[in-house]
């Protein structure tokens, strides 16, 4: 352990979603392999005081920490690449920053003082930063500032690193992340974007120590010395990030530009004196990524399919899982909404494993329960996730128990046969904001089901997101017809994953596994599943 915790900001130019999260959790990755603790920080400029509310469409994946807290999808990347857990603190946004002040306000903590920008807002950016030091438990504290230089709403985070800076001196350090085109007409690359991103950078009183270029085409080094000039940066400091067939590469590529080392360097580490990176374990895993040569083939079945980034843990979980088992991942994004009984086996037909995405609303729910039914009926191996288990639930009531209008609360609140419903301590509760039932919750398995085998241990922890639950009052008719009810939560009788002892693999979990599955840890259940989809191939 360092003496003193060493504060690394990313910030980004240009354009959004350059992979400001990748370039960070890769850095993490690095240093980490060199023997440092470290964390990876998110702060989102949006008014949100968190992800939870915001449609998948518009942000991609609410990723839900171990601790109960919605969070940027980025602290997913995070987790995979650290293969650690990371909580609350490790996204802020603009909304929680300022309802806390705000609060502080109320209660008189300002003792009368005008509240402004400049020093209250940015002094409560600031602390929520600086807890990871105070508490000796990283090296190393890397801090994702979302958005790009110049917004409006990012301008307090950027003043905050301008104070950190000159407050910490060469405990801190900022790597500005821009984007060099690639003109066809003029086949040349184009450099004068990001000489005017750093200088809205240093205009607003930060001096980029790192910059990285993303690009499509190999960057010449007479080229990054133009813009080191340009942008007062020593040349070695200027390195390229390009485009790479997996983002698991990246932090291989960037060890290659030497970030990690630059980095050391100029936070005061002599490089001779500093290990060496181990990515022994990562490379392994990489060979497995990039040398399989067979495929298999796996629909994901969702009503957000349209944007990826809506399911990226499941679809990360699936490739990590695919790698592990030696294959390719030919994976279908399907559109539940496009579902019906005259398509389905169209749609369906030529996948090894089907996955059914979680998702609240109606839309699209009829088309799950029609891919189920297919699945279930042609014993192809499926995977249902929170509101896939649900509709897994309601499939088997209307067409094995015969309860025609089976169904969730959620979609009809008069239904005779409430399958799934609301949870009781979710009836009272109004606001929509971090109010679901979140975070890591205790199961228990049932001995002898496959999940136990999967898991192999009798007692498990994984990650929520819900309001409504299977009800109880139907587990004595599922498990008679031939469901198991083969996770229960101890505390509350939840039943927590259900599968279908006939067929090969058909398992459904309320709660969402794909939150810990990392590079290093792939997550048992997909591990499994894409074990068994093989066999289908």
């Amino acid at each position: 352990m360092m003496k003193e915790t060493k504060y690394i900001f990313v910030t980004g130019g240009v354009a959004s979603s350059l992979g400001k999260g990748i370039i960070a959790a890769s850095l993490g990755k690095l240093l980490q392999a060199r023997g440092f603790k470290v964390t990876n920080q998110k702060l989102d400029p949006y008014i949100n005081v968190d992800p939870g509310t915001l449609n998948p469409y518009e942000h991609g994946e609410c990723y839900v920490t171990s601790d109960g807290y919605e969070s940027d999808l980025d602290l997913g990347h995070y987790e995979r690449f650290l293969n650690i857990e990371t909580h609350r603190n490790n996204n802020l946004t603009t909304g929680r920053i300022y309802k806390s002040v705000i609060e502080k306000e109320r209660r008189g903590d300002y003792l009368g003082k005008t509240v402004q920008v400049i020093p209250h807002i940015t002094d409560e950016i600031k602390r929520n930063i600086k807890q990871f030091g105070t508490k000796g438990e990283y090296d190393f504290v890397i801090t994702e500032i979302g958005g790009t230089v110049g917004d409006i709403e990012s301008l307090p985070f950027i003043e905050t690193v301008r104070q950190m800076r000159w407050e910490l001196g060469r405990n801190c350090l900022n790597i500005h992340l821009t984007y060099v085109p690639y003109l066809a007409a003029a086949k040349e690359l184009k450099t004068k974007p990001t000489q005017h991103s750093v200088k809205a950078l240093q205009e607003l009183g930060v001096q980029p120590d790192v910059l990285v270029l993303r690009t499509e085409h190999n960057i010449p080094m007479e080229m990054r010395r133009k813009v080191g000039l340009f942008c007062n940066v020593e040349p070695n400091a200027v390195m390229q990030s390009i485009d790479a067939p997996t983002i698991y590469r990246v932090p291989l590529n960037m060890q290659n530009e030497k970030l990690d080392e630059v980095a050391l360097t100029k936070l005061g580490f002599d490089i001779a004196k500093v290990p060496v990176a181990d990515m022994e374990s990562w490379n392994t895993f990489l060979d497995k990524l990039e040398s399989a040569d067979k495929e298999v083939r796996i629909g994901l079945v969702g009503k957000y399919v349209q944007i990826p980034d809506a399911y990226k843990s499941i679809i990360e979980s699936l490739i990590h899982a695919s790698a592990y088992n030696n294959r390719k991942l030919k994976l279908e994004l399907i559109l539940s909404d496009e579902i019906i009984k005259e398509n389905v086996k169209e749609k369906l037909d030529n996948l090894d494993g089907i996955v059914v995405a979680p998702g609240f609303g109606h839309r699209g729910i009829e088309g799950k329960i029609e891919t189920l039914h297919y699945a279930r009926i042609n014993n192809i191996p499926c995977f249902g996730i929170c509101m896939g288990m649900q509709a897994m639930s309601i499939e088997f009531a209307r067409n094995v128990l015969g309860y025609a209008d089976a169904n969730t609360t959620e979609i009809d609140p008069n239904t005779q046969h409430n399958v799934v419903d609301m949870m009781e301590e979710q009836k009272t509760i109004l606001e929509k904001g971090a109010s679901m039932r979140l975070g890591s919750y205790k199961c228990h398995l049932k001995e002898g089901t496959k999940v136990a085998k999967i898991y192999n241990t009798a007692d498990i922890a994984e990650r929520h997101r819900h309001r409504y639950e299977f009800n109880n009052k139907y587990k004595r008719e599922f498990e008679k017809a031939g469901i198991v009810c083969s996770g229960i939560n101890c505390d509350d009788e939840l039943v927590e994953i259900i599968e279908l002892t006939s067929n090969r693999w058909y398992i459904g979990t309320q709660f969402h596994p794909e939150y810990r599955s990392t590079v290093l840890h792939p997550h048992p259940l997909f591990i499994d599943f894409i074990k068994t989809a093989i066999q289908m191939c």
